[in-house]
């Protein structure tokens, strides 16, 4: 009969007993100060390495192998790992033994000693002094599978960060990124600036806000939806480029491409227009991907690493009018009246509501049939004025306004506008928006224009979904560190 593979809580009760065994011995089982020279990643990374460089190095136990008076056992952390060669002459008799018997995978350890190369070409430290930091209660995930089930990934990310090199390695990615966009604005003139997340007044999108209530003000508050209606509010100070890398927050649905707390880059530039913003965000984002996904070429693959979609950044990216692609799904749909266009609508197979507006009735086919078919590039121009109140209007036709989306992965991923600075058009267009709740309208913006706020270009930017399609992750959950979830209970 096989033996039979111990439960949950005998295992948790094996590691409370090496606690306490630790106290028996003196040895504080939760550490403090240990100074480190190198990370474990950086120091394997050493070209050329170094010989008997002396070095001291903290990370966690990701693997153990005894063999008589020698043990060897990799550390690491989010930079990579280091194996480290412990002989039972050079540490002494206790530090060995406690490293054998009380020192479990998960722990974390200093280590004092020298750089060095085994026989087998294997890049090490050899230990002098070991130093125990923190006891790990609880067994790790298994090291070959690690954490299979999508939702304990999400709401345990600390266990998928220690057993998932891929999960990490986004992570890292996302932080480089979002530092090189920091740096990419920085070096063309703009400056970075905070703006409120608490506002009286929900501006700047049409979405439904979080609500809350301050206190000592006696007043409701929201968490903004953006920062829009704030940073313009800076051009009309005199700061002519600017940006900000934003939290966002939305009551709304939850996706696999919506979160209700996001990240944002909003930038304004005076004097420009919509098709100077083009330009820009389309230099910045080939230039991340050359930066760090190995050029404009990207292959999204799937679990099993088949590629499953291409998308290709290469330059020039493809503008075309909003009128010209939905004349592209049907020749004839602004010829329609608008009970034709709902009746044109459902033959085509897109699901409207009974009290959409004609001009929703249009967008809806336009996200189905347009948007959500393309891989690569699309700049979609002059979009209608109702999908845009903030945005400037055409010269040349009035029912259109001076816009660009970006379109790519079959999501949009950045609005960019001439921005509007008429304040009486402005008011117009923000109480049609409004309708009955007219109360809602930011009456300081109002004031913020008619005192003149310069001509200017305006980008929004979704940080997430940019990660998702430069990375190739299919859920914003899998470039999110903790996405919202419903509660277990």
């Amino acid at each position: 009969m096989e033996p039979q593979a111990p439960t949950e809580s005998e295992l948790l009760q094996v590691r409370r007993d090496k606690l306490e065994a630790l106290k028996a011995k003196g040895i504080a089982p939760f550490g403090g100060k240990f100074e480190t020279t190198h990370e474990p990643g950086a120091l394997k990374g050493l070209d050329p390495f170094p010989e008997a460089l002396p070095v001291k190095v903290g990370g966690r136990v990701l693997a153990k192998r005894t063999m008589g008076k020698a043990i060897f056992f990799d550390i690491g952390d989010y930079t990579g790992r280091i194996q480290v060669y412990v002989n039972k002459k050079e540490v002494g008799d206790e530090p060995f033994d406690m490293l054998a018997g009380l020192v479990d995978i998960g722990d974390w350890v200093g280590v004092e000693g020298e750089s060095f190369v085994t026989r087998m070409g294997e890049k090490s430290i050899l230990a002098k002094t070991l130093t125990f930091l923190s006891k790990g209660l609880r067994p790790l995930p298994d090291k070959w599978h690690g954490i299979t089930d999508r939702e304990q990934i999400y709401r345990q990310r600390y266990l998928d960060l220690i057993s998932n090199d891929a999960s990490r390695n986004i992570f890292i990615t996302r932080s480089k990124m979002i530092a090189e966009i920091r740096r990419y604005l920085q070096d063309r003139g703009f400056m970075e600036v905070e703006t409120p997340m608490m506002q009286d007044v929900a501006g700047g999108a049409a979405a439904r806000p979080f609500e809350t209530y301050h206190n000592a003000l006696d007043m409701p508050l929201y968490l903004r939806i953006a920062p829009e209606l704030f940073l313009k509010r800076l051009l009309v100070g005199g700061f002519t480029k600017i940006f900000e890398l934003n939290r966002n927050f939305r009551n709304e649905g939850i996706s696999r491409r919506h979160n209700p707390e996001f990240t944002m880059l909003e930038a304004y530039w005076a004097f420009a227009d919509f098709r100077q913003m083009a330009d820009l965000v389309e230099g910045m984002i080939c230039h991340l991907a050359e930066t760090y996904c190995g050029g404009l070429k990207l292959e999204h693959k799937n679990a099993e690493g088949e590629v499953t979609k291409t998308i290709n950044l290469a330059r020039p990216w493809r503008r075309e009018s909003y009128k010209n692609l939905l004349t592209g799904v049907d020749p004839q749909w602004w010829d329609y009246t608008p009970e034709q266009r709902k009746a044109r609508a459902k033959e085509l197979g897109v699901e409207i509501g009974a009290n959409f507006e004609d001009y929703e009735v249009t967008q809806h086919v336009f996200e189905r049939l347009v948007e959500a078919v393309q891989m690569d590039p699309l700049y979609v121009t002059h979009c209608p004025k109702q999908l845009v109140p903030l945005a400037k209007q055409n010269d040349e036709d009035d029912s259109v306004v001076d816009v660009y989306e970006l379109v790519i992965n079959g999501q949009e991923i950045s609005p960019g506008y001439s921005e509007l600075n008429d304040p009486i058009v402005q008011r117009a267009r923000l109480e049609e928006q409004a309708g009955e709740e007219i109360q809602k309208i930011d009456e300081d913006f109002i004031t913020a224009l008619e005192y003149g706020m310069p001509p200017a270009g305006g980008i929004g930017i979704g940080i997430d979904r940019l990660i998702m399609m430069l990375t190739g992750a299919e859920s914003i959950r899998d470039v999110v560190l903790f996405p919202q979830l419903k509660r277990k209970d």
